[in-house]
């Protein structure tokens, strides 16, 4: 059996395939981030996080509820909240929770899942998803922004005049926005490429003899989930299809993923320390796989 096979058109339909996915969701997050740059006040923002600094990360974890957003749209969205005032850790929550703690996952995830114990695996990986969130905002608290975030975060936003007119400040959002999407795109191009290639090149049926051992089945999941590279509001359809594999791989799976995955990688390192990107997707990688190796009693 070859493991490593490189065919051309399957890398390009694959490339094209994750890019065309992820790129509105990346637009979407850009304007959005160019509006919070302008018409988001940090008082604003400052008051709306509790001041206990355990119950603002909770928040973060929360946030998508109320705020869904996808793991390729996320990323300039909190460089902005955190230039804003956003406590990093309570950012941290928020990025790795929206693309699974969000009304648009937990109905593809029930949908993806009928037959299958589908409202008890929705209850799971969303509460999952929340609680390793919050474990990895929690963590954050204790080190310093000088550990976590790049010295210099680029295209940082500046308090707007108030007599600006409201067309030139949608104008300034909008530049503010396309300044973002062009910064990000250059780390997702690259993260997409990298994900296209192991998808297309690496035979994947080399894990199917892992399905059978749970401690060997969960690792396999999560860093297939991690090579996919699949968007979270679809992810959960692809998962269905693993019957081989036990469902806490599955769960596995769908909860790292969206967190660490290879084109969130190259996303996170424009914001984030690299050292501090490798200590999460290893940190996320560890926690997620114990306790859904835990879980093994529940979802047999």
């Amino acid at each position: 059996m070859t493991w490593f096979s490189f065919s051309l058109p399957d890398f390009a339909y694959s490339f094209l395939s994750i890019l065309l996915e992820g790129v509105p969701f990346i637009l979407v997050g850009t304007l959005l981030s160019g509006l919070i740059d302008q018409f988001l006040p940090s008082r604003t923002m400052t008051a709306f996080v509790p001041k206990n600094p355990i119950l603002a990360v909770l928040a973060g974890g929360a946030l998508g509820i109320v705020f869904p957003m996808c793991e390729c749209g996320i990323v300039p969205v909190i460089r902005r909240l955190m230039d804003k005032g956003l406590p990093v850790s309570t950012a941290v929550a928020y990025m790795l929770a929206a693309p699974i703690v969000n009304p648009i996952t937990a109905l593809s995830t029930y949908a993806a899942f009928r037959g299958q114990g589908a409202a008890e695996f929705t209850v799971l990986r969303l509460g999952l998803g929340f609680f390793i969130a919050v474990l990895a905002g929690c963590a954050v608290l204790n080190l310093p922004a000088s550990a976590v975030l790049k010295k210099i975060l680029p295209g940082s936003s500046h308090e707007h005049s108030p007599g600006n007119s409201l067309l030139n400040r949608l104008q300034a959002a909008l530049e503010a926005g396309v300044r973002d999407f062009l910064d990000v795109m250059v780390f997702f191009i690259l993260g997409v490429a990298v994900a296209s290639l192991f998808g297309t090149a690496v035979n994947q049926e080399i894990l199917l003899p892992l399905a059978l051992d749970d401690r060997l089945a969960v690792p396999a999941m999560m860093s297939l989930a991690a090579i996919l590279a699949l968007c979270s509001s679809s992810d959960a359809f692809v998962a269905a299809t693993f019957v081989a594999f036990p469902a806490v791989a599955k769960l596995a799976f769908l909860v790292f993923g969206p967190m660490m995955d290879l084109k969130l990688i190259f996303l996170y390192s424009a914001v984030f320390q690299k050292r501090f990107v490798a200590g999460l997707a290893l940190g996320l990688f560890v926690v997620t796989g114990l306790v859904c190796l835990r879980l093994a009693v529940v979802l047999p």
